[in-house]
């Protein structure tokens, strides 16, 4: 029996949170005394898939020809290889949030997701996980006899091992069950689910005009831009950079809010960030609490200072 992992790509390329999800499953694997086995969809080079094998994978399986949208058909081919997995790794992305469960009900076995730690037990599988917008952590057991695991965003980290792997590529015939007409693709940015920074910003800006200087902190630290929803309904900025409950969950390893007061529903989708820094005038503002840094005062005074800080660390 082995651990597989779900390795999702972008355009042939692995995004961090695939290694994350392979170096998890080697972990695991050692508790498990057993191979870590890697399924990826799409046209990836073998020199791509070679990488997995730094992070503990030492087979691959690599399917092509598929649409990896079509969660029915991912899930279908992926039920048909999971044979001799005893359990099965996904980060959690939107699309592993299509596939996951439809294998789970497919395979007739139990998830758990937003898992934060290695199992504390093998035999049932007990795992931690974040629960209730990350407010909570509660113990999970899983009693059957295979189990589905998500790895919550930037819970484990990245662990390089010296290994390789082998490569066997999978012709499938699995038919499509959704046609894909047409794509739209946001150039020029850093996804805000990969960012290791974000630079966002809410009403405390004032208005669209005042955003230039988020931008050239956030270009300054290579850093994805982001906003709260007040901001993106007004329409100061564009609905792909709400982050917070009811937009997008981020975990980056430094968040920095500018003129956000810190409603519980903006810090349920930002509350795993490694390190919290907040700028805002309002001394009593919500997000002071959550903040690992806080600084009160004008972010028009602020943030300028610091961007000539930056600049001269840089040069």
């Amino acid at each position: 029996m082995s651990v597989l992992v779900y390795t999702e790509n972008w355009k042939g390329k692995f995004r961090k949170s695939t290694f994350e999800a392979v170096s998890y499953a080697n972990e695991l694997a050692k508790l498990l005394a057993t191979d870590v086995v890697a399924l990826s969809f799409g046209e990836v080079s073998d020199e791509e898939l070679n990488k997995l094998g730094n992070y503990g994978a030492s087979k691959v399986l690599s399917v092509s020809g598929i649409n990896k949208g079509d969660s029915q058909q991912v899930a279908n081919i992926f039920a048909k290889n999971a044979a001799d997995a005893s359990i099965i790794i996904f980060a959690s992305t939107y699309t592993s949030k299509m596939i996951a469960p439809r294998l789970s009900a497919k395979l007739k076995i139990g998830i758990a997701s937003n898992v934060i730690s290695l199992p504390s037990s093998t035999s049932p599988i007990t795992i931690s996980r974040k629960a209730f917008s990350g407010k909570a952590i509660e113990k999970t057991i899983i009693k059957t006899e295979k189990a589905i695991l998500t790895l919550a965003p930037n819970a484990f980290g990245l662990v390089e091992c010296v290994g390789s792997c082998s490569i066997e590529k999978i012709n499938t015939s699995e038919n499509a069950s959704v046609l894909i007409e047409g794509e739209e693709i946001t150039r020029g940015k850093i996804s805000l689910a990969e960012a290791e920074i974000i630079v966002s910003a809410g009403r405390g800006l004032k208005g669209a005009e005042n955003w230039g200087m988020v931008e050239e902190l956030a270009e300054l630290l290579g850093a994805a831009t982001a906003c709260s929803k007040p901001v993106a309904d007004i329409g100061w900025r564009p609905h792909e950079e709400h982050v917070g409950q009811t937009g997008k969950a981020v975990a980056p390893n430094l968040y920095i809010a500018i003129g956000i007061s810190g409603a519980i529903q903006h810090l349920a989708g930002v509350n795993s960030s490694k390190v919290m820094v907040v700028i805002n005038t309002d001394a009593e503002a919500p997000f002071f609490k959550a903040a690992d840094y806080g600084i009160v005062g004008d972010a028009f005074q602020i943030v300028p200072k610091l961007i000539e800080e930056i600049k001269k660390a840089k040069n």
